[in-house]
């Protein structure tokens, strides 16, 4: 949307918001496994607030999803599940049973292991991951992505895809020294990069996140904020990075976000707060401090008027953090 005359020209940008949001991309919590299973083969995973992945180095492999069904996956294909939904892994529909506590299941060092199911059938060989992300400014666009995305649906237009999936096959498939840190390099940049193929993809209304992140203006202010939210912002500092007037700035945050700056940013602090005050392993004071507020008081006050319970009462009802071993 094209700034009014009077409102000053922003500033030179180095990159556009969505680069700047990616660049803080890092995967925490994350677990590998690196699968050799033998048919007949049938993992479950339950629902988990994390993103997921499977790549499928060599099949047969097919994922089924309560709204999807069963969909075959063929040597090569990755999938994405960014809120990490219910779903089966199999090496044929017809296969029901659980087999994980069957399979041997061997520590590679840090947070990889090594899932193997002997037996006689064909043998699949699978990559798989889940994990926490660290950059903020990805909460919301994960949030809108749709729960199941296949690499090859998305990645049609980036030359990169196809020599990492092929790169990560050979790792995959012939394990040496290094493999394991090798490929969890891998999937940090794949994972980044399919992100970036969806966005480029989605659907370009003029409304809500997605449209804020790729406005030239809003999208700057939206990775600040995101990226760095306990910073003491103000309507008037938002408005100097978006390099527009405080009333044009503020208009047009409402119009796309829906609601105004100062809101936005209150339900992003206490948003990440309750995330925090959940995970049962930092004070209320900490927390506070985090969000850049001077004061627990000030903090609980606001944390209460928006999740309209006390910051102490999350603490101690969801402490401990979500378990994320393989297939559990």
């Amino acid at each position: 949307m094209p700034t009014p005359s009077s409102s000053p020209s922003p500033p030179p940008v180095a990159m556009d918001a969505l680069s700047q949001v990616l660049q803080d991309f890092r995967l925490s919590g994350v677990n590998y496994g690196r699968c050799e299973l033998r048919h007949p083969w049938s993992i479950g995973f339950p629902h988990q607030d994390l993103l997921r992945f499977h790549f499928v180095s060599k099949g047969p492999c097919f994922i089924h999803t309560e709204a999807q069904g069963w969909q075959p996956l063929n040597d090569g294909d990755l999938v994405l599940l960014p809120q990490g939904i219910a779903h089966r892994l199999a090496s044929s529909p017809h296969v029901v049973n659980d087999c994980l506590k069957e399979c041997q299941v061997v520590g590679l060092g840090g947070n990889v292991c090594e899932v193997v199911r002997e037996g006689t059938g064909a043998t699949s060989t699978l990559f798989c991951g889940s994990m926490a992300l660290d950059a903020y400014a990805l909460h919301p666009l994960i949030n809108l992505m749709p729960p199941l995305i296949k690499g090859c649906d998305v990645a049609a237009s980036d030359p990169i895809i196809g020599p990492l999936l092929e790169a990560m096959t050979v790792e995959a498939s012939q394990p040496r020294m290094g493999s394991a840190t090798i490929l969890s390099r891998m999937a940090d940049l794949l994972t980044a990069r399919l992100i970036r193929c969806w966005v480029d993809g989605a659907d370009s209304s003029t409304i809500g996140w997605l449209a804020a992140i790729r406005d030239p203006h809003l999208g700057r202010v939206l990775a600040a904020i995101h990226r760095d939210p306990g910073h003491g912002w103000t309507l008037e500092s938002l408005a100097a990075l978006a390099g527009q007037s405080r009333s044009v700035f503020a208009e047009r945050f409402s119009t796309v976000l829906g609601e105004g700056a100062a809101r936005y940013l209150a339900g992003l602090r206490m948003q990440l707060a309750r995330e925090w005050l959940g995970q049962g392993n930092q004070s209320v004071a900490a927390v506070a401090g985090r969000l850049g507020y001077k004061s627990e008081a000030s903090f609980a006050r606001a944390f209460k008027r928006i999740t309209r319970v006390s910051p102490g009462i999350v603490r101690r009802t969801n402490s401990g953090r979500i378990g994320m071993e393989f297939g559990s």
